[in-house]
């Protein structure tokens, strides 16, 4: 008779990271079960995360599932809220669509929401196009880095578009806070790791993959989609769209060549204004939404390590981030946002004589300074009620900022900026930047409710973390899109006001990062595989 082997699942384990070996995991792990060690035949970790409360005595936490014999007999013999019986946590795509594709779908964009959508619809026979206006990866690093060096840009191909989108140059985080009740999130991490991803960030609490490993994983996942019938089109602009009785029938590409389409994904990324405002013209339904600006700000590493971890120093601890928030006095929001460790700061700037900037990690993070967004929230009340206000409220601020940094990224020392002075020299602290940089007053790029609200958090957030508001800190302008300052309406079908039309992704007002970008891909291909058939059938 075939022996009981069933998961054990274990939270809240705790290991000193002095004492984390795999042997002490494993005893730990057949003490609380009260089994002999080689009863243990295997486990996986399902979480691992860092507790350093206490300074003196910093753990790692781990969620495991532990494969046993008699499962139910050892389940039995515990009483905790920590152990119990493994749950079935597998994601699952269903085909069930009746109707015929007259048509390929089409998706615009090869962000992470357009790569997944596709990635999952080639998976089940639907061969979908991907449209993207700027380059394949590695001309693409080509391009952004002769900009970085020369400021010569391409306004089609740079650190906003391009394969991968905007998330190519970022640190590469795959955090969120999202409800996963699909397990959409987990199918994310499942298809990175596949297309060879560090295995980690599948129960990291917070992984990321880091620039320098996300640019192979998007290639591996763009030939698996061409593997299975999926196709692309690089350096190809959606020019317009072409209805029928409020439906989608077609597309131009490039000013020239159409192509029939019934069924549209719009992945088209936080920056593709050309293609707001056609689409605007167009009918489709487009609502102004809030966002936040602000600024970047680099502090040196150890300061975040300290703060973090006190004075330990072990190289099994990553370097540390931080979450900061606060309310002015006035009621706004001002936090930090996609915090990088180790990383760069970075021109990010996709229009010319704009300049916005962005933060990068590579997956080491092992650069001499920690840098992060803090921002400040906006509102339509801020910039007006009309579907593009948003958008106009940013090229403002990006066009000051190109004008007053003359062309580079416009940076100031902290104690200059609260004093309203234009920085002379740079103190201790160098910044760590792709792109060049000029000494300026970000107080003239940013309107004064903005500067009053960082002025009033800064100091505030130096409470936590003493040091935060050193005078030698190093501000950088101007951090601008942090997210889309529009949102497509959508229905219950996922459909846009014109039918047939899929609105996706972080452009479109549905996500906010890598990971949430995926999973509404993987959401929208659902709702394809829910109404149509797939092409091989």
């Amino acid at each position: 008779m075939q022996k009981e082997r069933r998961m054990i699942r274990i939270r809240q384990l705790k290991l000193n990271i002095e004492n984390s070996q795999e042997d002490n995991l494993i005893k730990k792990v057949a003490n609380l079960l009260h089994i002999p060690y080689h009863n243990i035949i295997s486990y996986h970790i399902i979480k691992k995360s860092i507790d350093a409360r206490k300074k003196d005595n910093i753990c790692f936490v781990y969620t495991l599932d532990v494969e046993v014999t008699k499962e139910s007999q050892i389940l039995r013999k515990i009483a905790s809220k920590d152990i119990y019986k493994a749950p079935d946590e597998k994601y699952t795509f269903k085909v069930t669509g009746k109707k015929e594709l007259t048509n390929r779908p089409i998706i615009i964009g090869s962000g992470p929401a357009g790569l997944f959508c596709a990635y999952l619809l080639a998976e089940h026979g639907y061969k979908p196009l991907i449209i993207e206006r700027g380059e394949e990866i590695d001309k693409r690093i080509k391009t952004v880095e002769h900009f970085w060096k020369n400021s010569e840009l391409n306004e089609n191909s740079n650190v906003q578009f391009g394969e991968g989108g905007a998330g190519t140059f970022s640190d590469g985080k795959l955090n969120t806070l999202v409800k996963d009740k699909g397990f959409r999130n987990k199918k994310v991490l499942e298809i990175f790791v596949e297309n060879k991803a560090p295995a980690e960030i599948i129960y990291l609490h917070k992984p990321h993959i880091g620039t320098d490993k996300l640019r192979g994983v998007i290639k591996n996942m763009r030939n698996k989609i061409i593997s299975l019938g999926g196709s692309f089109r690089m350096n190809t602009i959606l020019t317009n769209i072409f209805t029928e009785n409020n439906r989608v029938v077609g597309i131009e590409i490039n000013n020239h060549e159409k192509i029939p389409c019934d069924t549209l994904v719009l992945a088209i990324g936080h920056s593709a204004r050309d293609t707001v405002e056609m689409l605007l013209k167009q009918g489709l339904e487009i609502l102004p939404k809030p966002f936040a600006v602000g600024v970047r700000i680099e502090h040196p590493q150890a300061l975040i390590d300290n703060y973090k971890y006190g004075s330990i120093k072990n190289k099994k601890l990553p370097p540390a981030d931080y979450k900061l928030t606060y309310t002015t006095k006035k009621n706004r929001g001002v936090y930090s946002f996609c915090m990088c460790p180790g990383g760069f700061v970075v021109n990010a700037s996709s229009e010319k004589g704009s300049l916005s900037i962005n933060g990068m990690s590579n997956y080491q993070r092992d650069e001499q300074n920690a840098n992060s967004a803090i921002v400040v929230t906006v509102t339509p009340k801020d910039f007006g009620n009309n579907p593009t206000s948003g958008i106009e409220f940013q090229k403002k601020l990006e066009k000051n900022a190109y004008k007053y940094g003359q062309g580079n990224i416009p940076i100031q020392l902290y104690k200059d900026f609260k004093d309203n002075k234009l920085t002379m020299k740079l103190g201790h602290i160098k910044p760590v930047i792709k792109g060049n940089y000029t000494l300026a007053n970000l107080n003239e790029i940013l309107p004064d409710y903005i500067t009053e609200s960082l002025k009033e958090a800064i100091p505030i957030f130096d409470e936590k973390i003493k040091g935060f508001a050193a005078a030698d800190t190093i501000l950088l302008g101007v951090e601008s899109r942090t997210s889309s300052p529009i949102k497509i309406p959508r229905d219950n079908a996922f459909q846009a006001n014109i039918k047939g039309i899929y609105p996706c992704g972080e452009g479109s007002g549905y996500a906010g990062g890598i990971t949430t970008s995926s999973m509404d891909g993987i959401k929208i291909a659902e709702q394809i595989a829910k109404e149509f058939k797939p092409l091989n059938e």
